[in-house]
């Protein structure tokens, strides 16, 4: 089975793309790129958290729903929720209302402002779970890896919930600390140049 499908413009694109219309736009500019910045790396374990058992197209639907009942996943806005907090995101339905995974973003907030007094930065400690290349596997060929065992046992460690290492190997995957487009994908090679010019935090 082919691992990629012709996009909009005739190249061709990892084939998860088929799924839903506005996957192309997620895949070409976010997808595999790599992120430095706290704050959309910590929205992205929360949503990816958020995704357990759900669609992406789903979460990605509700993208800004959940920025906007988040606080624009500011951890240190977050951390500061109570119990009101969690009342309100219940009945808020731009969101996935679970209580468990609200919860988890809320405590993963506190885990993160301790994170960064520790480590100087969220993406200090998380790039560091960058495998090397001779550790990868085929282009999406898994949902797990040594790396994303290795961290969410970490993140656990640390406090951290919802953090399997599924969902850390999807985080890994769409924030660029690894390059899982398809061989063949037009965005492979931009994905590449993108990880080769970003500096490690």
């Amino acid at each position: 089975m082919s691992k990629t499908i012709d996009g909009p413009d005739g190249r061709p694109r990892c084939a998860w793309c088929a799924a839903a219309p506005e996957f192309f736009d997620y895949h070409d500019r976010e997808w595999g790129f790599p992120v430095g910045e706290d704050i959309r790396l910590f929205e992205k374990l929360c949503l990816e958290s958020f995704q357990s058992g759900l669609s992406w197209r789903t979460i990605l639907a509700k993208r800004e729903g959940f920025r906007a009942a988040f606080a624009g996943f500011d951890f240190r806005k977050v951390a500061t929720f109570g119990p009101e907090d969690v009342e309100r995101l219940l009945a808020d339905a731009a969101i996935v209302r679970h209580r468990g995974k609200i919860e988890a973003v809320i405590n993963n907030a506190a885990r993160a402002c301790e994170m960064v007094a520790a480590e100087g930065s969220l993406a200090a400690f998380l790039w560091r779970y960058e495998p090397r290349p001779e550790g990868l596997a085929t282009p999406q060929s898994a949902s797990t890896s040594a790396a994303s065992v290795a961290l969410s046992k970490e993140l656990k460690k640390r406090g951290w919930k919802f953090v399997g290492p599924t969902t850390v190997y999807a985080f890994m995957q769409a924030m660029g600390l690894i390059n899982d487009h398809a061989e063949g994908c037009a965005l492979r090679l931009e994905a590449e140049a993108a990880r080769a010019r970003f500096p490690r935090p």
